[in-house]
């Protein structure tokens, strides 16, 4: 038993544990397979406890360590590509684990000489090839091309050094390792680009790894008499380490104050943040002299559908509701949650009143029709209240008031013009038989009330 192994392991399984907490108290959706990786880091260094048994156990430990660590690598890569919803990385991911493990099995074990490590070589750079090819109206992705490559020329290296005598072996296992995590540090460039603390620790990291495997057998040749210990080759390790958990954390952190700006039931902005846009739309619109609107929505009959479908259809209507108008707006414009049921558009300029009405206009003609939500129709309809920058108020807290102001005005106006229908239909047969319908004026043409109240 190789004793010897036993603080580097000890050190791996200490830095899973911390490495877990993090990942367990983040949650994205890379920490996973990191996490995976790093048990297969964990195996690695377990595996080298037994690598000097003799007969198979000895074989088959030194299999699983060399195996080991091109499956982290491999888990690692997958963690970033950025083509996710390409049905193809599955397979890919699987070629790659079956290929790289048939090459280093057969080198481990020399079963079959010369031959089988040669047609495991082949074998190895053309099958991510053959994926890509036969995947490319899928995803033709320059990443997907640079693998294939890579090991196109992995295998060109391997025919030409792997069977030299003496060092042949050493040299093919550090290729494959050295372009297994020079992938790894080409997918996580492509995929963390954001000038973080994270991303600059992990990429460093990764190509330190990466360069272990090239000076590591270089060294012996050319500075034979300097010894470096095994600890300060796993450094590199605890880089990559250090950078995956500093990038959860930035990841949590952007996603905290992500939630304290916008409705965590909508993925609109909330009112804090709406509180800001508004803000800043009147700064610029009184540096350019441009005007800006300012639309207050509630819906009508909220009330009654969570009176009567129950707060689980209701949150499903508010959020039907948010996507429509979230789409219907430009993208220089704000949809905001400000409210249970209410909503506020900001219009940033250039934008006047005859903009404003059509926008208004535009979103009623969504609650036109019955929403589906699961499966049955639910009926909401929309007062909406308009106010201008500079017309009406001249800043946000008077433009807010006036917007509230006339949409109350014209939710009252629609109760009334309600009331009327049902007593016209009561009275007049003929009502009753062609009925009322009148259309709303929007709110901005109605003068706010100040004594109803």
């Amino acid at each position: 038993m190789n004793w010897g192994a036993i603080p580097d392991t000890t050190v791996i399984a200490l830095l899973i544990c911390a490495f877990s907490s993090v990942a367990w108290s983040c949650r994205a959706p890379v920490s996973k397979l990191w996490l995976a990786g790093w048990l297969m880091i964990l195996l690695h260094f377990a595996a080298q406890l037994f690598n000097l048994a003799p007969g198979i156990w000895g074989t088959l430990a030194l299999f699983v360590l060399s195996a080991s660590l091109p499956w982290a690598g491999f888990l690692f890569m997958h963690a970033s590509i950025p083509y996710r919803k390409a049905n193809s990385r599955h397979l890919m991911l699987l070629t790659l684990l079956a290929v790289n493990t048939l090459y280093l099995a057969i080198l481990c074990s020399g079963i079959g000489g010369q031959l089988a490590l040669n047609l495991a070589a082949i074998v190895l750079g053309l099958s991510p090839l053959a994926v890509t090819v036969a995947s490319i109206r899928e995803i033709n992705h320059p990443l997907r091309w640079f693998v294939a490559l890579l090991y196109v020329a992995l295998s060109i290296f391997l025919l030409i050094f792997q069977n030299r005598p003496g060092n042949g072996s050493d040299l093919a296992w550090n290729a494959v390792m050295f372009t297994v995590y020079l992938a790894c540090c080409v997918f996580t460039s492509y995929a963390y680009h954001r000038p973080t603390a994270g991303t600059f620790v992990i990429i460093t990291g990764f190509i330190l790894w990466a360069s272990v495997f090239v000076f590591s057998p270089m060294l012996p040749a050319f500075l034979p008499h300097v010894q470096i210990e095994s600890e300060v080759w796993n450094l590199p390790k605890y880089v990559v380490a250090l950078g995956m958990m500093l990038l959860l954390l930035e990841d949590q952190i952007e996603h905290n104050k992500d939630l304290a700006l916008h409705d965590m039931l909508t993925g609109l902005p909330n009112r804090r943040l709406f509180e800001d846009r508004m803000t800043s739309t009147l700064e610029r619109s009184r540096r350019t002299g441009a005007g800006m609107a300012l639309l207050v929505i509630d819906l009508d009959g909220f009330k009654k559908v969570n009176d009567t479908l129950g707060h689980h259809v209701g949150d499903l209507v508010l959020q039907c509701v948010a996507s429509a108008f979230a789409e219907r707006v430009r993208r220089s414009d704000t949809v905001a949650r400000t409210g249970g049921d209410e909503f506020s558009v900001i219009l940033e300029g250039p934008a006047n009143r005859d903009e404003a009405e059509k926008v208004g206009n535009s979103l009623r003609q969504l609650l036109s029709n019955p929403l589906d939500v699961e499966g049955r129709d639910v009926r909401v309809a929309a007062s909406i209240g308009i106010a201008l920058f500079p017309e009406d108020a001249s800043d946000a807290e008077s433009l807010c008031i006036a917007a509230d102001r006339r949409m109350y005005d014209i939710k009252r106006l629609s109760r009334r013009l309600g009331q009327h229908a049902a007593a016209a239909k009561q009275k007049s047969p003929l009502a009753r038989e062609s009925g009322l319908q009148e259309e709303l004026p929007l709110a901005q043409n109605i003068s706010p009330s100040t004594n109803e109240s």
